[in-house]
This record gives C-alpha cells, sequence and structure tokens, in this order.
C-alpha cells in the first residue's frame, strides 16, 4: 500500500530529527548534505499541500541544533537563521526572480563569497572586549564556547575601536593542512582517523578541555553580522567588510554582481578558485549588500529571503571496485575498504576508500566487481556512496565478512555493542604493529626512534609480539635489520631506556584501554598513585575517578580481569617501567616550592604549556583548566585573553613566566 501523506510526514520528521541530532549535537553525521536537503524539501512540500499535518515543531519552522547541556549557555542578540539551499543554478534564477519581485525597480548590489565548511560560531564583542563565543545551536540559544574560541589563534580579546556592541557571525573551520597531518598522526597512534575537516571542527568545539582544542588546527572566518549599536552607522555588508578589515578580524573574499548572469559567473569562478583555499567549502553564498534593501526583501520562518547558498556537487567519478580488503585495527575491529582502479577525483588519485562496515556494505548492496561511485566526503576521505547496478554483468561476488581474521587466521566475533567483527588474537600481528605505534607514540611513552617504518621492521622479522618485548630488545637483535645503522640502533635503545622512567599516566594511556585517553589516564594515575589498586578495582571504584563514567570504569575492569594483560603488566614491571612507584619517590614534599597551589596558565609562553604544567607539578602544585576563587596564580604568557580578565577580577595574583621561574629557581639550584 502507498504511504498516507500523514505516516510520510511524520517519518520524514523522525529521519531529519535524527539527522540533525548526529549532525548538530554529535558532530556525526549520518546522511550527505543533499540527502538530507531532499528529505526536508519533500516534508516542506507536503506540508504546503496539507498546512494541516505542520507540527509546532516541525524541523522546518527550525534550525536543528539545540544547545549541548555540558555547556553554558547563551541567548544571541539576534537570531542565527540558516540559509535556504540549491544545487542548481536555475533555481538560484527562480530565487533571482523572487528577489526582484519583493524590491521591484531597484538596483540591487549582490555580494557572493566562499561557503566555508565549517560551524557555525557568533561572538559579541562590548566596548571593544570579546564578551563570548557561541555555537548556532537551535538558532536562538546557543553554547558558550569560548574557552574553545580563544584557543584560535588571530582572534582578538580585545578590538582597537568598532562599534559599542558588534555581534559577528562566522564558521570555525579545520584547516586543510592540519586536518590531514592530525590524521596521520592519529592512524601512526593507533587511533581511528576523523571522517572530514567540518565533524574535526564540530568535535573540537565540543571539548570540554580547553588545552586539547589548542592542539587542534582550527581557524575561523567571519561572513556576517548580528547586532550592532554604537560607532558610525553600517548601510551595507561591503562597509562591515571593511570593518572587519580594521579591526584585523578574519573574513572571507568576496565578489559583487549586479545581475543574474554575474551571479552564476562569480559562482563558477569561486569553484574554480576554492581547492587553493586553506579551508573547505561546499558552495557559494550569494548576499544583497543593502542592508536597507535586505529589511524590505525580509525572512521566512527560518531562512532571509535576501540571501541563498548555492551548494557545489561533490566531485564523484566511476570505477571499477577490485576487491574488498580487511584492515585489522589496534583494538582488533576488522574493517573493510574498496580496492579500486585508481581514478582521479578531487585533485588527486583515489585507489582506496573506506566502506565503514558489513552493515554498510549490505544497505547499499556494493559487491566485489561492480562499477562503484566514489566520492571524496568533505572532498577529503575517499568513499564509495554508490554502486552503478545497471552496469552489473552478473559475475560480481556477494561480500561477507571473514570468519578467521586475515592477518593470524584467529577468531573472530561479532561486537555485540557496535556494528563491528573483531580479531580476538592479541597476537596477531597487525594488531600488534598499531599497538606498538601507540605505545611508543609522543602521546603515550615517547619512545624516539620506534616510529611506524621501525614497527613494521621488528614485526616482520619477529621480534617483538608485545610491547614488553620492546624492552628485551638488544643491539645484536636488532642488528638483523637490513639498512639499520649501530647510530639509529644505539639512538632507539637510548630511548626505550629513558622510557623506562616516564610517569604512570603515560603507561596507562599507552596500554590502549579502550575509551581510555590522555585526560582519563592522568586522573587515573593521580586517583590510584601506583598501578596495583587500579588492577584491583571494581568498576564502581573506577567510576568515583574524575571523569570516568560507566562506559570506561567497565572497560578497565574488563581490561584488567583479562589474565594476558595481567601478565603483560607483570612483564613491563619485570623491565623496570615506572608503575607509580617513581612517581611516589618524586611527589614533591609539603615545603616544595609551589605546595598547596593551584595554577591556571593562559597566553602564549616560551615553551609548550605542558612541559610548563608539568614543571608545576613537580614543584608542588595542581594545574587547572579554568580560574576560580580556589585559583592561586595565573600564569601569563604573551596574548592572554579573558582568564588574566577573570583572575583579575577574582582577585587571583597574576605572574608572568619569568615572575614563575624564579618562584621555582631556589629549589632547582
Amino acid at each position: 500500500m502507498d504511504t498516507s501523506p500523514k505516516d510520510r510526514a511524520e517519518e520524514l520528521r523522525r529521519i531529519i530529527e535524527e539527522a540533525n541530532r548526529n549532525y548538530y549535537q554529535k558532530a556525526a553525521p549520518t546522511i550527505s548534505d543533499p540527502e538530507f536537503d531532499a528529505l526536508l524539501r519533500e516534508l516542506i512540500d507536503l506540508e504546503a499541500r496539507y498546512p494541516e499535518l505542520q507540527t509546532p515543531d516541525s524541523p522546518t519552522l527550525s534550525i536543528g541544533g539545540k544547545p549541548l547541556e555540558e555547556f553554558a549557555h547563551v541567548t544571541h542578540r539576534t537570531p542565527m537563521l540558516s540559509l535556504d539551499n540549491t544545487y542548481s543554478e536555475e533555481e538560484v534564477g527562480e530565487w533571482y526572480a523572487r528577489l526582484v519581485k519583493h524590491l521591484p525597480n531597484e538596483e540591487i548590489e549582490l555580494i557572493i563569497e566562499p561557503k566555508v565548511d565549517g560551524v557555525a560560531i557568533s561572538l559579541l564583542y562590548e566596548n571593544g572586549r570579546l564578551q563570548y563565543a557561541a555555537t548556532r545551536g537551535d538558532g536562538r540559544v546557543g553554547d558558550d564556547v569560548t574557552n574553545n574560541v580563544l584557543t584560535i589563534r588571530g582572534i582578538p580579546r580585545h578590538l582597537a575601536g568598532g562599534p559599542d556592541v558588534m555581534e559577528v557571525r562566522g564558521e570555525v573551520y579545520m584547516t586543510r593542512e592540519g586536518f590531514k597531518k592530525m590524521n596521520e598522526e592519529r592512524a601512526a597512534a593507533g587511533l581511528p582517523e576523523f571522517a572530514n575537516p567540518r565533524n574535526s571542527a564540530a568535535g573540537s568545539l565540543k571539548q570540554l578541555d580547553a588545552e586539547s582544542v589548542r592542539k587542534r588546527p582550527l581557524g575561523l572566518i567571519l561572513h556576517g553580522m548580528g547586532a550592532v549599536s554604537g560607532g558610525e552607522p553600517l548601510e551595507t555588508y561591503a562597509a562591515a567588510l571593511a570593518l572587519l578589515d580594521r579591526l584585523s578580524l578574519p573574513r572571507c573574499q568576496t565578489e559583487t554582481a549586479r545581475s543574474l548572469d554575474e551571479v552564476l559567473a562569480a559562482i563558477r569562478h569561486i569553484d574554480q578558485a576554492r581547492h587553493a583555499l586553506p579551508f573547505e567549502t561546499d558552495g557559494a553564498v550569494v548576499k544583497v549588500n543593502s542592508f536597507a534593501q535586505r529589511d524590505r526583501a525580509g525572512f521566512t520562518s527560518k531562512a532571509p529571503r535576501w540571501a541563498i547558498a548555492y551548494k557545489y556537487a561533490p566531485e564523484q567519478a566511476d570505477t571499477r571496485l577490485k576487491d574488498i580488503l580487511i584492515q585489522v585495527g589496534r583494538t582488533g575491529v576488522l574493517t573493510p575498504v574498496a580496492d579500486l582502479e585508481p581514478v582521479f577525483i578531487s585533485g588527486s588519485t583515489v585507489a582506496r576508500a573506506t566502506l565503514h562496515n558489513e552493515e554498510e556494505i549490505a544497505r547499499k548492496d556494493i559487491r566485489i566487481g561492480d562499477l562503484v561511485i566514489v566520492q571524496k566526503a568533505g572532498e577529503v576521505i575517499p568513499a564509495v556512496i554508490g554502486v552503478k547496478k545497471e552496469a552489473r554483468t552478473g559475475s560480481e561476488r556477494v561480500f561477507a565478512m571473514p570468519e578467521v581474521c586475515p592477518e593470524c587466521g584467529g577468531m573472530v566475533v561479532r561486537d555485540p555493542e557496535q556494528v563491528a567483527v573483531r580479531c580476538i588474537n592479541a597476537a596477531c600481528p597487525a594488531q600488534v604493529r598499531r599497538k606498538l605505534q601507540h605505545f611508543a607514540s609522543r602521546g603515550a611513552m615517547d619512545i624516539e626512534g620506534l616510529g611506524e617504518a621501525m614497527v613494521e621492521q621488528l614485526v616482520t622479522h619477529d621480534l617483538v609480539h608485545d610491547v614488553s618485548e620492546i624492552y628485551k630488545l638488544t643491539a645484536e637483535r636488532l642488528a638483523v635489520i637490513p639498512r639499520t645503522g649501530a647510530k639509529s640502533i644505539e639512538n632507539l635503545l637510548a630511548g626505550i631506556e629513558q622510557s623506562k622512567s616516564r610517569p604512570l599516566w603515560r603507561l596507562i594511556f599507552g596500554l590502549g584501554i579502550l575509551h581510555v585517553g590522555v585526560t582519563g589516564a592522568r586522573n587515573l594515575a593521580q586517583h590510584f598513585h601506583t598501578i596495583e589498586p587500579m588492577m584491583t578495582a571494581a568498576p564502581e571504584e573506577l567510576e568515583r575517578v574524575t571523569d570516568v563514567g560507566e562506559i570506561m570504569g567497565h572497560s578497565i575492569y574488563d581490561f584488567f580481569q583479562d589474565p594476558h594483560n595481567r601478565a603483560l603488566l607483570d612483564r613491563l614491571k619485570a623491565a623496570g617501567l615506572n608503575m607509580g612507584e617513581q612517581d611516589e619517590r618524586h611527589v614533591p614534599a609539603a615545603d616544595a616550592p609551589l605546595a598547596g597551589t593551584t595554577w591556571v596558565i593562559t597566553g602564549t609562553l616560551s615553551v609548550e604549556r605542558e612541559a610548563i604544567a608539568e614543571l608545576i607539578r613537580q614543584h608542588g602544585g595542581k594545574v587547572s583548566s579554568s580560574i576560580s576563587k580556589k585559583t592561586t596564580y595565573l600564569l601569563a604568557g604573551e596574548e592572554a585573553g579573558s582568564k588574566l580578565e577573570k583572575a583579575q577580577s577574582l582577585g587571583v595574583k597574576v605572574v608572568s613566566e619569568a615572575e614563575f621561574r624564579g618562584m621555582i629557581l631556589p629549589a632547582a639550584s
């Protein structure tokens, strides 16, 4: 039976609301922008034909994202509305014709600019000082992410001049090069790679620890104004852009048009030039220049009539799926990867593409030998998005996940909590390689000389089977590796020896316990002090550790219940690694120069912040990420921002880096 309009409208609302939650709140979209827009347009058409079907909470009336509970909320001075999207030049022409009807007999100047594929943000300046930075949220109320935005270089805390009140809007993005480098580092550490820059930027802004955000390659581009009062009146968008330039605020480069032909020419030109930009773009935005004309054109319930976003169709290519290969990750998860006949797309040749999991392959009915459609998700990560079923010859083969691990031949199991098949052989060479890479990575045990290439050689030559065997390596054993000189061997062995004295939190992180990151590892080390009580702790006790919830607590408990993992810890202890005892021996005395003090660090310093934080801990102090009445000192470097102002308002003592080093110098001499 055909679906009734009422049932279809309810189904569309459910799908769109779920997609909105995944996109705005989880920063993990499950459908493409064109798919989402097609669903939304179908619902709009249904509600237009059957007005009685429109509900007060219909997604056709809202922006999509709700503020997150973890952040303070900000009410925007003026709503942050989304733009209507189009994927065809014909629809741009229809929009232009409607605009002319709203502004009859008027000369209309339009501004065209790249549509940055990032996260919408609003910054409020009052009397030249940044008051907050907030996400779009539901368009009226967003999340206060000021501390995270202040980690982005080039964002002024203070403006030299400008209106008394100025709300500026833009997009936080992740740079192309930064995204690529970050994924390379994550892959080397055995961590899952991020899907695309937009998701990575959204996930970064949702971090609760601003210090982790500081390490992300984020940028900001401004492209609009909200509430503005005081100062010289702004009559056009061009004048607003000139003001942003005078205030040294980053903004988009634009083109100007006075006819539909010129608008379309500008859209095509931006399409040709956008791949040279440092950020990802997925379209061009066309706006009326005159603010007075914007007021006369007005708004719909969720978007302005005076602007439209033209979305470029993602570049796609057809190619043959030669095979489906299996990649085994650090935790044993088997991931299917498409082995493709090489095809040039979005500036590079693609021969491999992610297929995500078995369920996704079945949903798309992808078969080995198919002619498939490939595009770069976010124009970065290649993905197979569809199949040319009409091209099938009958020789194609249905894919099935292997019953044994392709790397080691060991047993595989289906993870009941995830759409995943997992190799449970801890000695699997693929898992060993990725575990070794993670253990030796800079964020974990930081073993100099033990990078991806050396790990590959160690496993290939059967020298190392788990991380404890790193500490059994000798110059004689390493000499069997071709083209490895005596100096390289000497440096590697020195790096291995130095790693034995790393603090406990690095070892905890290096073990690769599911769900345990750097912050969790630090909190666990600070709570338990040594490894033994953590190994015997019940899930309920683990959950009492700061930021360790039920899922992480049970993951840690399960890890230490495994006899293989307990035996591994015994071997590492026998090898002389610090299990927390050295940390205990180096606990600062009660009369240490910084004993009993709590520090917050802000601004640019002569060394990395983590190095300064470690000095503070070594000399008895504690380090926090936020200013409060309990803060003893704020260590302020150059370009210190809102934390400096808050410290001054609370009466917290502010010290420079030189003053800080003077405080610990007597103990060091």
